[in-house]
């Protein structure tokens, strides 16, 4: 009865991530099935594509630093219903306040800022790009109290409605706009410069951003005065560690895409950046079920914190999650020959780095997985340390080996920071809040995967079609192994059984 029991509990939460899929998956999707294509065909010089990967890498790092930890920190006080009105109004004027003073800043020092990214001939972009921040960070509460209500289908008409906004905007501005130029006489010619393109990107996003916002309004409003100081403190305690984590984390993510231009060199740096960028939205795949899961895994894990299994719940869904991750990651990489097609011609030279990215993403899935220790048992310093560590190495690697292996050695970076990460989150948890993982059981699956991959890259197929058939049948072999192993497929077809068994 318990392994029914840890069974509900796997399917509920998979069920969630798939409902919560629609906002992250289906939005993202999106945006790299339309627009990643588009941008690498209608960029046809990689460094175009080089200042959008840059951009947005700095914009996902200040993204943390404007959260700053607020989200984990709204779920953790919230589960006090007497609390939760007080929190979610704590954290979103908070949140309001600080992004506010955020735009301001970035205006009145817009010269200095602007130079020190490189952009000191686009101050609109950064004008731009500072209010997209700005709004996307005070919007994250009101998406976690979505989130926390279990709301969804919301959720994800709202994130959804967000990307078909921006795809509709980009794709008129990029391509039907310069023929409507080409062909008019009159005030079109005024309104829209042809050579602006890049810009154009930060536009469409910057309307979307407001558009999301507004069509938040219903849930904002829900915020109370007056404001509870003591009771922010409290949050804002908690969940500064987790801002000096999530920052290291986010640094980690991107200071490669940061350090690529600057030590490869201003323009040349531009275009590597691009084909490097372009290849890691292959990669990405992965990290966006990662995201799409944590949505869903962080109010799961603290609604089961105080129950007397939780550790065995934990360590069920760490299995399961890892064979999912592992079936994702073959279905990237053995069907690359068709992937490869998201990227323009210009780009696919860089597509090497796919699977070692791919790996590095899934290492950072079991990281996340395995975070809820600290957590759940307010000891969130232990994420500054282990995110820090995992920065360190990351930049170290970067600064010494991208003059020798260029981009492959960012790559290869990602891989070595986030096992280090690993290791030290079980270390630590050990001590605090150990729970019995059985990682040495799941060696196997990595080593077939791993092994399927490499003879799948050394291998010449005589057509396309030939290929996906073989590599169909080694994805199914692995399948099967989890089957075998782990009664992987009795976990996914088990409704009928757990009904019986009631």
């Amino acid at each position: 009865m318990h392994f029914i029991y840890q069974v509900k509990e796997v399917k509920k939460l998979a069920g969630q991530t798939l409902v919560y899929g629609l906002g992250t998956i289906v939005p993202r999707f999106l945006h790299y099935a339309v627009l990643t294509p588009f941008y690498t065909r209608i960029f046809t010089d990689t460094r175009d594509y080089g200042v959008v990967t840059e951009l947005y890498s700095w914009m996902a790092v200040l993204l943390v630093v404007l959260t700053y930890g607020m989200e984990t920190g709204y779920f953790r006080f919230v589960q006090n219903r007497g609390e939760s009105e007080k929190v979610y109004s704590a954290a979103l004027m908070s949140l309001f306040v600080t992004s506010v003073f955020f735009i301001a800043l970035v205006n009145v020092f817009i010269r200095p800022v602007s130079a020190a990214m490189n952009y000191g001939d686009n101050h609109d972009y950064i004008r731009m790009f500072a209010v997209i921040v700005a709004v996307d960070a005070f919007t994250a509460i009101p998406f976690a109290r979505l989130r926390k209500e279990n709301r969804p289908l919301l959720f994800s008409i709202i994130k959804i409605a967000n990307v078909i906004i921006t795809i509709g905007l980009v794709v008129f501005l990029l391509k039907i706009a310069p023929v409507i130029y080409e062909n008019s006489t009159g005030w079109f010619r005024e309104f829209y410069n042809p050579d602006y393109k890049v810009g154009y990107i930060f536009a469409a996003n910057l309307v979307s951003s407001l558009v999301t916002m507004v069509m938040l309004m219903p849930v904002i409003l829900k915020a109370r005065f007056p404001f509870d100081t003591s009771l922010w403190k409290r949050v804002f305690t908690y969940s500064l560690p987790l801002l000096l984590a999530g920052l290291s984390g986010s640094v980690n993510d991107t200071v490669d895409k940061i350090l690529l231009r600057r030590m490869i060199g201003p323009e040349e740096g531009l275009a590597v950046l691009g084909r490097y960028g372009a290849a890691c939205k292959i990669a990405v795949l992965m990290a966006l079920f990662i995201q799409m899961y944590r949505f869903a895994a962080e109010p799961f894990f603290f609604e089961r914190a105080n129950q007397r299994d939780a550790r065995q719940a934990y360590a069920f869904v760490m299995k399961y999650f890892i064979i999912v991750m592992l079936i994702i990651f073959l279905g990237i990489n053995l069907y690359i020959s068709v992937f490869q097609y998201i990227i323009g011609a210009n780009y696919r030279d860089a597509l090497a780095v796919v699977p070692i990215i791919s790996m590095g993403y899934l290492l950072y899935g079991i990281y996340i997985n395995h975070s809820v220790w600290y957590k759940i048992n307010d000891l969130t310093r232990y994420a500054v340390y282990i995110t820090i560590t995992g920065t360190a190495i990351t930049i170290v690697i970067n600064c010494l080996f991208i003059p020798v292996f260029g981009y492959m050695a960012s790559a290869w970076a990602h891989v070595v920071s986030y096992g280090t990460m690993i290791v030290f989150s079980f270390l630590f948890a050990r001590k605090h809040y150990r729970v019995n993982y059985e990682m040495g059981k799941m060696i196997p699956y990595f080593i077939i995967a791993i092994a399927f991959t490499i003879f799948a890259n050394c291998i010449k197929y005589k057509n396309l079609a030939f290929e996906l058939a073989v590599n169909t049948l080694l994805i199914l072999a692995f399948i099967g192994y989890a089957q075998y192993r782990d009664g992987f497929l009795t976990l996914i077809f088990s409704r009928n059984e757990n009904r019986n068994n009631k």
